[in-house]
């Protein structure tokens, strides 16, 4: 190891140490915080109704690949990855597919995916002028060529690739390893909520793609004292293929036995490393789960805004998609996320104004005209959110360091299930329980504020082009996922919701039968609002 990575290592934990030490829990409050992010782990998890209207929609498209190629050998398999494959999907989440033929060679030619999706793509406008399913889009511009489906009966977002087996195999490692502590699936379930209340979850918008913040939480179980999981390189030790990865994860059970911390002691520390080593990503500062400890890198001779070390293959940064301006504006809020967590800590917010503030926000929308300025400010607008300087807690009573057992957590958008409204968080300025909401921003760095170049920006942040908005799944670049390899998109809300529910279809039209929403068969009502 060199010199200089040393350095830089010992830095990061340096840091990190340093943060943790202006950090003291109330025992109490903390008890009521593993309540609040267990409870939204298990709000949020999919009902059994949702696994298979998802494992249906895979059997119909499989149908309509017979249908296409007829039944043969070289008639493709459709199957999933991804949020779906990992069970790490909420309602809201993508379909993520990948249209895989038998006998494919190892490089697919780019012109033969075109080719294929072009053929499923004219079956689907078919199903579409029948009303089966709607917003059908091809994406053959993007890195990786998708074709883009939702279907009307379930709502569902279905991103179709083809021969994206690098996505599968990573989403199956993955699902594997959550399975060594449960509190790898659920740290990164919540993180994931995290990101997505906060608009900070899309590639194609420069900020944190799935797997990016799946690793990082990843990492960040790796580097406890003592740690939850092992590196991703002893697990892979023995091959990648999945029936090695399932035999190796089997003698890592119980990995974590020795580390006692719980989910709300797990998310604040992780918030809090993050927030200690912002300033060392332009020097080099990279994750890398596949060694289980800090590194230093450069990508092709460039440094990243942020970079999460891919564990399948180190060359690249599942992270690289973060722009250098975008990084300031993950960092406001997870400063945001941090100052709420400490006031609550402390007894100065209430457990429904700390739900909302992590995973509540009704955001204004963005100007159509006005250059981004202070991005700092204008996610304090967009919040309505008022929050003051992070405060070193002193509670006298029942009192537990994080240096010893550090971490933090947070919780899901006070929603229900099936997408119900909620009311628009209020900025409090009058009343004595309240009067944390008056105080000014004053931990908030320079360079944090400074202006911006005038950069416009559109209420959807969508394609110049003028086109539906769509976001990046599984990846590190705005035009591919995984790291590269799947270009997933997401329709804008109001074209993928669809208040009047029609019939499930068929791979050849027909209608399906369903029983009435909310009857004995059906008790889960619409699957989607």
């Amino acid at each position: 190891m060199a010199l200089r990575e040393k350095v830089l290592i010992k830095k990061a934990e340096k840091f990190e140490l340093k943060e943790l030490q202006k950090i003291i829990v109330n025992r109490e409050q903390l008890q009521t915080l593993n309540s609040i992010l267990n409870d939204a782990y298990v709000i949020r998890r999919p009902k059994p109704a949702e696994y298979e209207h998802r494992k249906q929609l895979i059997r119909v498209i499989n149908d309509i690949a017979k249908e296409i190629y007829g039944n043969s050998a070289n008639c493709p398999i459709v199957e999933e990855f991804g949020s779906f494959l990992m069970d790490l999907f909420t309602t809201e989440s993508d379909l993520d597919l990948s249209i895989n033929f038998r006998n494919s060679s190892l490089m697919f030619p780019r012109d033969q995916k075109i080719k294929t999706l072009r053929k499923f793509a004219r079956k689907f406008y078919s199903l579409q002028n029948g009303g089966h399913v709607k917003g059908v889009q091809p994406i053959m511009s993007a890195k990786v060529p998708i074709v883009k489906i939702v279907d009307t009966a379930t709502g569902v977002e279905c991103d179709l690739s083809v021969e994206n087996r690098d996505g599968i195999s990573k989403s199956l490692i993955i699902r594997f390893i959550t399975s060594i502590d449960q509190r790898f699936q659920k740290l990164s379930f919540l993180m994931k909520a995290w990101a997505k209340a906060y608009d900070i979850n899309s590639s194609k918008d420069r900020t944190l793609n799935s797997l990016s913040i799946i690793l990082l939480v990843a990492f960040h179980l790796q580097t406890r004292n003592p740690p939850i999981l092992p590196p991703f390189s002893a697990i892979l030790k023995d091959g990648e293929d999945p029936e090695s990865v399932k035999k190796s994860v089997r003698s890592f059970q119980n990995y974590g036995a020795r580390n006692r911390e719980t989910l709300g002691e797990l998310f604040m520390s992780f918030l809090i490393k993050l927030s200690s080593v912002e300033k060392l990503w332009p020097k080099g500062l990279c994750a890398s789960p596949y060694l289980g400890h800090w590194t230093s890198k450069t990508w092709d001779t460039k440094i990243a805004s942020m970079s999460v070390e891919d564990f399948t293959d180190r060359t690249q940064n599942v992270a690289r998609a973060v722009g250098k301006s975008e990084v300031e504006e993950i960092y406001n809020c997870i400063q945001l996320t941090i100052d709420s967590l400490s006031l609550f800590m402390n007894v100065k917010i209430e457990e429904l104004k700390l739900k909302e503030s992590l995973f509540g926000i009704d955001r204004m929308p963005r100007l159509l005209v006005e250059p981004r300025l202070h991005v700092r400010q204008e996610k304090y607008e967009r919040n309505q959110h008022v929050v003051t300087t992070n405060p070193i807690l002193t509670m006298n009573n029942s009192l537990m360091d994080l240096r010893a057992a550090p971490g933090w957590s947070t919780r899901q958008p006070p929603t229900s299930h099936w997408g119900a409204s909620v009311p628009q968080l209020q900025a409090v300025t009058t009343g004595p329980a309240n009067r944390w909401a008056q105080q000014q921003f004053d931990h908030q760095p320079t360079k944090r504020m400074r202006v911006a170049e005038a950069e416009p920006v559109t209420q959807n942040r969508g394609p110049a082009w003028g086109g539906p908005r769509w976001s990046q799944g599984w990846g590190g670049a705005p035009t591919g996922g995984w790291g590269g390899a799947h270009g997933a998109a997401s329709m804008s809300d109001h074209q993928r919701r669809s208040d009047e529910m029609h019939p499930a279809w068929d791979s050849w039209g027909r209608r399906l039968q369903q029983p009435p929403y909310g009857s004995s068969s059906n008790p889960y009502g619409p699957p989607f609002r």
